[in-house]
């Protein structure tokens, strides 16, 4: 969930039944845990080569670039923006000609497929279609069509399919069929590009093999959406009346309400209390669609929102009244249309409030949030379901959800956190993330809780950060998490396992650890955060990472390190944490803690620790991390991300930008949006002030006076910032403590149409250090740059 904020906006899957013999991923591997295990980074581990942690899935995974091909592998490589980088393991294959392919080997008797795959998008952006043969033993069983539409978005938040913005990512999208009949053990079968095929480039990431059971009997005494409501089970009409019917009837007569095979359309939410939806299995039952002119309206099931809490999107007068109650969903998918992020829309597969009510074996993908929950609500669980390719969270207990959980569960290809608890205003207490595996997070973290008291995250399994986030993040960040909604009680982190987390945040320029503590809004105090048997394997930077404010509490017990592309501990806010039995090998950085706070970060240490510790920690500038090759091995050619320049030890030439990459300071910031974002060189960054806090400023210092004749002042790109009227006022300094008013106070145009850039003359004379002072801002209510150039003439 990260919030970035431009001119006109502000963000405010199925598995079978699991029983005993559900299948076991299919690997060569099982490590053992908090062991002394052979090294992540020389393993190409998977998140299903980990025994007794993650979910019991129902399906075999193989990688492509393991199986049989005739295509090009691709990766390894973790620069966001690549195609392997959101690549499970940072590695897949291309075909990019007729008859070339990958073929995998059945490990299991299975009949039905899932895979994962990218395809080039066309130049307007709308999406390009496809058909790529699926064959087996070398006989063509189908056609399987594939698309973009679901994929590639552009530019900066809220990332929708708009390719005249830049940086694409979001690249791969999931595709599954059933072969419609049972292959054994040892059958190929094979993706190929066939001659006919739309489009010669398919990149295959992986294929999921299982063997799906046969439709669910329709359960006694149940009503038929289709028999008894006259559902349309073809998807050729809107059948959201009578979806809507036939649960309001179900509530009224307390009966379950059956979903037979079939796809429907549904053009809008039907609002569940009181009542049992369940449908034949996830393979079978499927729910999808999206009103034709209105597309803030789309296929999906809600409770019913408690007046005055929550998120008010789009609630209207039906959905009041809640929370709902005593309800069930099982053995059915959502299948949406959402192909772009806008965050007010409430266009996900689940949500409003539910208390006392269970979703069980539910397939959510191409919607915007898999399950985004308003409280406020209690008791509410998600187990034994898979959570795909989402625009933006997998699940969000948002506001005053208590005692909930998301247990057993499968999540993939999320376009921002995947499993994420935010209490916002509204208190989070007791709610836990159990037992899932975790693959592919495109943005932001894997696992994580914003504020909530007694919270749980134990027993999971989460693989490949893409950017800005990690795998497990405790944060007082957020709207509305201060006070009685921080961070507080005990926070259990157990018994988890996290391989190749943590990435590159590219408003930071910096890596982000795999476990990583953030103190934004206010201080972390008084709670107790416990991080044990935990085992973080090969983090694309730090290991352990502390960021934004001071966070008291945390005890790390028995965790392994075993591979950190940068740092064992990364340490940017002043702590307090103790480690007893915390052992780290492969650290690629010869001192393995940075810390440029001091002593401010106090460590306490108990027995059995190795391998992480120094007296004399590095303060300097940020390397480039050593991915998966052990401490003294380079990265590999061509994948270094972006890494922040420290401040010069000279001051630039005096013909240039002044402030370039010079130390700064700030009145304030909004989340990832420090100051040094204005002094970074890149107009896509940007420093945001506090909102609804004028006055706030920002203050450059050059290393020495300098001739300061002129300043040039820079908002993003006009492709993603709209118009907007500064106010501010230039003061300048030559001792840091004594400024003098160098501009007074006046309203400054930021125009899109020139470039979104002022250039303010200043009187001549030498200042060292150089301060702007914002009062007032038409587009925002903050101060905001995305450079801040001093030059001397």
């Amino acid at each position: 969930m990260v919030q970035h904020r431009t001119a006109h906006h502000h963000r405010s899957a199925g598995l079978a039944a699991l029983a005993a013999a559900a299948l076991a991923a299919s690997t060569l591997t099982v490590l053992a845990l908090t062991s002394s295990a052979t090294p992540a980074h020389a393993a190409g581990l998977s998140p299903f080569d980990i025994a007794g942690r993650g979910a019991a899935v129902p399906f075999r995974e193989q990688e492509a670039e393991r199986a049989a091909h005739t295509g090009t592998t691709i990766g390894p490589d973790r620069r966001y923006g690549t195609l392997p980088s959101e690549a499970s393991g940072r590695e897949a294959v291309t075909l990019d000609a007729v008859g070339e392919y990958v073929e995998f080997t059945l490990a299991a008797p299975a009949n039905a497929i899932t895979f994962r795959y990218s395809l080039p998008d066309n130049a307007a952006g709308t999406g390009r279609d496809a058909t790529i043969d699926l064959c087996a033993n070398g006989t063509l069983v189908k056609a399987v069509p594939v698309t973009s539409r679901y994929g590639w978005f552009y530019g900066g938040y809220p990332f929708n399919n708009n390719p005249g913005d830049t940086n694409p990512h979001h690249f791969y999208d999931e595709a599954r069929t059933m072969f419609g009949a049972t292959y054994p053990a040892g059958t190929r079968i094979r993706l190929q590009v066939s001659s006919t095929a739309q489009s010669p480039t398919f990149t295959i990431d992986l294929a999921d093999f299982e063997l799906v059971g046969s439709p669910i009997a329709k359960p006694s005494g149940a009503l038929d959406v289709v028999t008894d409501f006259g559902a349309d089970p073809t998807g050729a009409t809107d059948s959201t009346a009578r979806f809507q019917a036939a649960v309001d009837a179900g509530k009224a007569q307390g009966r379950t309400v059956w979903i037979p095979a079939g796809t429907f359309t549904l053009w809008d939410h039907v609002v569940v209390d009181g009542v049992t939806l369940r449908g034949a299995g996830p393979w079978y039952s499927v729910l999808g669609g999206r009103h034709p002119t209105d597309r803030k309206r789309a296929a999906g099931i809600y409770g019913k929102y408690v007046p005055g809490g929550g998120y008010s999107g789009e609630i209207r007068p039906h959905e009041a009244g809640g929370p709902s109650r005593n309800v069930t969903l099982r053995d059915f998918a959502v299948i949406g249309d959402i192909r772009e992020r806008v965050d007010e829309d409430q266009v996900n597969a689940l949500g409003g409030a539910m208390s006392s009510s269970v979703v069980d074996n539910l397939w959510l993908q191409h919607t915007k949030v898999g399950a985004w929950m308003d409280g406020p609500m209690d008791n509410f669980t998600i187990r034994n379901s898979r959570i795909l390719d989402q625009t933006a969270d997998g699940v969000n207990f948002h506001w005053g959800v208590t005692n909930s959980t998301v247990t057993n569960t499968f999540v993939r290809n999320t376009g921002d956190d995947a499993l994420a608890m935010w209490a916002q205003n509204v208190p989070n207490v007791g709610n836990s993330f159990t037992h899932n595996t975790i693959g592919v997070t495109v943005l932001a973290n894997h696992l994580v809780t914003y504020g909530g008291r007694d919270i749980t995250i134990a027993d999971n399994v989460a693989a490949d950060s893409v950017t800005n986030g990690g795998g497990i993040h405790v944060a007082n960040r957020y709207p509305g998490v201060n006070g009685a909604t921080a961070v507080a009680g005990t926070v259990t982190v157990a018994r988890n396992t996290l391989i190749r987390t943590g990435n590159s945040d590219y408003n930071w320029q910096f890596g982000v650890g795999a476990i990583w503590f953030s103190a934004l809004n206010e201080p972390i105090q008084g709670a107790s955060i416990n991080v044990v048997d935990t085992d973080i394997l090969d983090s694309s930077y730090a290991a352990l990472h502390w960021i934004e404010g001071q966070t008291s509490g945390i005890s790390f017990t028995n965790v392994r390190i075993d591979g950190a592309g940068t740092y064992a501990l990364q340490v940017q806010a002043p702590s307090q944490v103790s480690f007893t039995r915390v052992r780290a090998t492969n650290i690629a950085q010869a001192n393995p803690i940075h810390n440029c706070v001091g002593s401010g970060f106090q460590i306490t240490q108990g027995a059995g620790n190795s391998g992480w510790y120094t007296a004399t920690p590095y303060c300097g500038p940020w390397p480039q991390p050593q991915w998966g090759n052990g401490p003294s091995s380079p990265p590999p050619t061509g994948t270094t991300p972006p890494s922040s320049t420290p401040p010069p030890t000279t001051p630039p030439p005096a013909g240039g930008n002044l402030a370039l990459g010079r130390p700064v300071t700030e009145t304030s910031h909004t989340d990832v949006y420090g100051a040094g974002n204005a002094v970074d060189g890149n107009p896509n960054s940007y420093w945001e002030s506090a909102n609804h806090a004028f006055p706030q400023s920002v203050t450059v210092d050059l290393g020495s006076s300098r001739p300061v004749a002129r300043l040039v002042l820079k908002l993003p790109p006009s492709a993603a910032w709209q118009a907007r009227t500064q106010t501010l006022s230039v003061l300048g300094s030559s001792d840091g403590s004594s400024f003098g008013t160098l501009k007074a106070a006046a309203d400054y145009p930021f125009d899109p149409t020139s470039g979104n850039t002022v250039s303010i003359p200043l009187p001549t004379g030498d200042r060292r250090f150089v301060r702007l002072t914002f009062t007032g801002n038409t587009g925002w209510p903050a101060g905001q740059l995305s450079e801040f150039e001093v030059y001397a003439s």
